[in-house]
Order: structure tokens, then C-alpha cells, then sequence
């Protein structure tokens, strides 16, 4: 969705980290087919494929009804997640796959995110553009204090930011609408005055719009808005850099 005329920045803006400013969990079937190839001797008579598609939709279901506590705990539900999955194909009436054989997969998705983990292009320089344009920023993040910390301080954020919100860290986290108003607050701005980018669409779009905050939803792939919803993001952007002014030629 491109703007026919460039929004002018705001005073301050509020920027997811997690497949925002780098890549970190998206693209989650290519991760767990991936993964599971590596596993494939002893996975068998399953193949990498079918074991990969049971746990991809043990996924959707688990965080479908997850409780908020379960973002602290990555590494713990993404074992639950597989254990499921092979239960799954085990009500199938194929060959069951062993508990230990669940968790050793798990991690190994969990070891291989942090491996495969990059800034996305332009993004440093994106940041460095808007803070030096006066523009207020503030990092609004899910997730542990440890794992999200480590990533700030691995991916030289902290600096570039006025405000680091970490939900392990403050005790509450988007789509709380306190995790919102709380950056605000620290920015000393107020909602008409705030752009909100992200690339989940009820953390980033549906509640900032209910609070009164410009949502901007980054599509990093270009895969376009889900056909199922009816969310509508005030601003589409494949890029950080699209935020920045078009400097006149």
C-alpha cells in the first residue's frame, strides 16, 4: 500500500526489532524443512517433509492459544511444539519418533535461528538517518531479557535507540497496550505524534491504530497482506529505508 504523497516524519517512532530491523523468525517452513533434512536418517521411514509440515502446524496451533509466558520461553515451547508434531504423525499410524529424538530437533531450529540471524539491508543506516533528523526512537520488543538483550548488544543497537523496551526486561509486552503507551512516555510524545513499524499485524497495526498511533506493516518478503484478514496497515514497506524522505534531486 504506497503512499501517493510522502507522510512527513513524525516526532517519534516506535520500531519492532524481530524480522523488522533484522531477520529472526520469518520464513518458518524453509527453517523447519532445513532442520529437519539434517535429522534425516533418523527420522525415517518419515520423511524430512512430512515431519517438517506436522511441526509447522503443530506451531500454528500452539501459538494460536499460547499464553503470553511462552514468548519467555522459546526454546521450551519450540519442544513442546515438535513433541506434538510427532504425536500427530504417530495418530496417523506410522511409526512413532522418540521424545529425546523431539528435543534434539527443537534446539537444533533453536541453535540454527541464531546462526542464520542478519540485519536486513539498510537497516543501520536507516536508524542512523531518522535519529539524526531529530526523529525520537524507541526499540519495542518481545521476548526474554537474555535472548533480546543479547541480539541489541550483538546487532549494535542500543546506541542507536533513545529507548530500549525489552518485554523480559519491563514486565509486559505488545499487544498490552501499556508496552505502547509506556515508550511513548519514555519518548515524551504522544500517539498523534507516533509511527509504529512492525511486521506483526495485531502487535504493530491493530492495536497502535486502536490507540490512536500510525501503523506501518513491514512486509520484508513482499508476500502482500494475508488473504484472511481484514486488518489495513496505513502504510506498507518491504525497507526501513522507505521511511526516509526522497531528497530532491
Amino acid at each position: 500500500m504506497a503512499l501517493e504523497k510522502m507522510t512527513p516524519l513524525p516526532r517519534a517512532m516506535l520500531i519492532d526489532m524481530d524480522d523488522t530491523i533484522l531477520s529472526a523468525y520469518g520464513r518458518p517452513e524453509i527453517a523447519w524443512n532445513k532442520v529437519a533434512a539434517e535429522f534425516a536418517e533418523e527420522l525415517a521411514p518419515h520423511s524430512p517433509q512430512q515431519v517438517a509440515a506436522a511441526v509447522l502446524e503443530s506451531g500454528r496451533k500452539f501459538w494460536a492459544t499460547a499464553e503470553a509466558a511462552w514468548r519467555l520461553k522459546l526454546a521450551e515451547a519450540r519442544q513442546i511444539v515438535v513433541k506434538d508434531g510427532f504425536a500427530t504423525l504417530a495418530a496417523t499410524g506410522r511409526p512413532a519418533l522418540p521424545g529425546e529424538l523431539a528435543v534434539r530437533l527443537a534446539d537444533r531450529l533453536t541453535a540454527y535461528r541464531e546462526e542464520e540471524m542478519f540485519m536486513f539491508p539498510g537497516a543501520h543506516d536507516a536508524i542512523d538517518a531518522l535519529k539524526a533528523r531529530g526523529v525520537k526512537l524507541a526499540l519495542v520488543t518481545n521476548g526474554a531479557a537474555e535472548t533480546q538483550r543479547a541480539k541489541v548488544v550483538r546487532f549494535e543497537l542500543a546506541h542507536r535507540f533513545d529507548h530500549v523496551q525489552i518485554e523480559g526486561e519491563h514486565g509486559f509486552g505488545k499487544p498490552e497496550e501499556r508496552a505502547y503507551l509506556h515508550a511513548m512516555e519514555a519518548l515524551g510524545v504522544a500517539a498523534p505524534d507516533t509511527w509504529m513499524i512492525g511486521d506483526n499485524l495485531e502487535w504493530e497495526i491493530v492495536v497502535p491504530q486502536r490507540l490512536g498511533i500510525y501503523a506501518i506493516w513491514m512486509d520484508a518478503h513482499g508476500d502482500g497482506l494475508p488473504a484472511d484478514t481484514d486488518v489495513k496497515p496505513d502504510r506498507i514497506i518491504r525497507s526501513l529505508t522507505e521511511l526516509l524522505p526522497v531528497e530532491p534531486a
